[in-house]
C-alpha cells in the first residue's frame, strides 16, 4: 500500500498543492497503518489514536476539499468523462468512508479490548483503504489528463 501511495505522489505531485498535501496525508496514514499492524499484538492506545486521527483527517479532506475541487475543475474544463466517472465512483468512496468512520468510532469509544477483533477489523479496513486509494487515483488521473489536455488547447 505504501508503494502505491509513493507512486501516486510521483505521478501527480505538483499538479495542485491541495492534492499534494492530501497525498502526503495518505502516505502518513499508510505509515501509521503499517506501524499499527506491526504492533497489533501489543498495540498501544497512542498508536490507535494517532492512526484514527490521521484516518479521520484524510477522509474528511477528501470529502470536504479534494472531491469538491476535482468536481469543480472537471466542470470548468467541460470534462464530462470525469464528471460521469465521479458519479460512478463517489458512492463506493462514501461507503468506504462510512466504514472508516465506524472503525474510528468503535476505537474512540474504547472498544478495542480484544486483539483478535482489532487485528481482523484493521485488516478489513486496510483492504477498504487500498480500494479507496485506487478509486481516488483513478479520479485524479482522469482530472490530470483533462487539465493537461485543456492547458495544451489553451496555449
Amino acid at each position: 500500500m505504501l508503494e502505491s501511495c509513493q507512486n501516486a505522489q510521483e505521478r501527480w505531485g505538483g499538479v495542485n498543492q491541495l492534492i499534494d498535501r492530501w497525498l502526503q496525508e495518505r502516505q502518513d496514514l499508510v505509515k501509521s497503518y503499517a506501524a499499527l499492524q506491526q504492533n497489533s499484538q501489543s498495540s498501544t492506545n497512542e498508536l490507535h489514536q494517532h492512526f484514527c486521527e490521521l484516518l479521520v483527517d484524510y477522509v474528511s479532506a477528501g470529502h470536504f476539499e479534494v472531491y469538491e475541487q476535482l468536481n469543480g475543475e472537471a466542470k470548468a474544463f467541460g470534462d464530462q468523462r470525469g464528471l460521469e466517472l465521479a458519479k460512478q465512483i463517489y458512492p463506493r468512496i462514501e461507503a468506504i468512508t462510512e466504514a472508516a468512520l465506524a472503525f474510528n468510532d468503535r476505537f474512540d469509544n474504547g472498544d478495542c479490548r480484544d486483539n483478535l477483533t482489532v487485528s481482523a477489523e484493521l485488516k478489513r479496513l486496510g483492504q477498504l483503504l487500498h480500494e479507496r486509494f485506487e478509486l481516488e487515483d483513478c479520479l485524479i488521473e482522469v482530472l490530470h489528463k483533462s487539465h493537461k489536455d485543456g492547458v495544451a488547447v489553451a496555449q
